[in-house]
């Protein structure tokens, strides 16, 4: 006798569903809806899995935002450090601000202090680069880290403050089509009274396409060579080293 054939629908144990499946499916909501909409529950439908399977690979949402900025990092080229202190310093700040610019949901994810112990070696490599250029360069470990910091403040706001801005001028909260993280003008100023703002009044117009210029290269090396200008400075609250 010929077997009857088996009834339709799943049987057995579900496929196994992977850590590289689950990150696939966050980046695809990610790039379609933001990571603000990037929740555990709509992950889970996005993966077609129920949401208690995903906890056996994330811990939370801030754990799984974690792990899609570590995995990007892993795919980051290094940075060059074949130069002096400074150099290396300018070209790993460079790296960073060059993939925030890309994910600038990750610098966002980033902003509260506390996120560096659960960073992978790949996105670490930039923080060890400065403070280590910082330290050949005179600076005491203090001083070193208060360079990093201060450089990551710079790269961060510069970072948030231009891709806001792009959503803003898109309407909708999402970036407009064909929009580059520096695209567009800010509003003119040519409507001040000069009687009260006689510099920003008589810059006006130039304000727009000022402001949307990149000089975050320019502004990044006189950031740096002010802060090791420093290097074996007396540290505020402290005695001379």
């Amino acid at each position: 006798m010929t077997r009857p054939d088996a009834p339709p629908g799943r049987t057995g144990r579900p496929p196994r569903t992977s850590r590289a499946q689950i990150l696939a499916a966050a980046r695809r909501i990610l790039e379609r809806d933001g990571w603000e909409k990037l929740t555990i529950r709509r992950l889970a439908a996005e993966a077609g899995v129920a949401t208690m399977t995903l906890y056996h690979h994330v811990r939370d949402r801030e754990d799984l935002l974690i792990q899609l900025i570590n995995e990007l990092a892993d795919q980051l080229p290094p940075p060059d450090l074949s130069g002096d202190p400074r150099d290396r310093i300018v070209a790993a700040a460079t790296s960073m601000h060059d993939a925030l610019a890309a994910w600038p949901w990750a610098a966002e994810v980033l902003t509260t202090d506390g996120f560096l112990s659960r960073l992978g070696e790949s996105a670490l490599r930039v923080v060890e680069a400065i403070v280590a250029g910082a330290v050949d360069h005179g600076c005491t470990p203090a001083q070193a880290v208060h360079v990093y910091r201060s450089i990551w403040y710079y790269t961060v706001g510069e970072i948030l403050v231009r891709a806001n801005s792009r959503h803003r001028r898109a309407g909708d909260g999402r970036p407009a089509e064909g929009a580059t993280l520096f695209s567009g003008p800010d509003p003119s100023l040519g409507d001040l009274d000069p009687s009260h703002q006689p510099h920003l009044a008589a810059i006006g117009d130039r304000w727009g396409v000022l402001a949307a210029q990149d000089t975050y290269p320019e502004g990044l090396r006189a950031f740096v060579d002010g802060l090791l200008a420093r290097a074996g400075s007396p540290e505020p609250g402290g005695p001379a080293p």
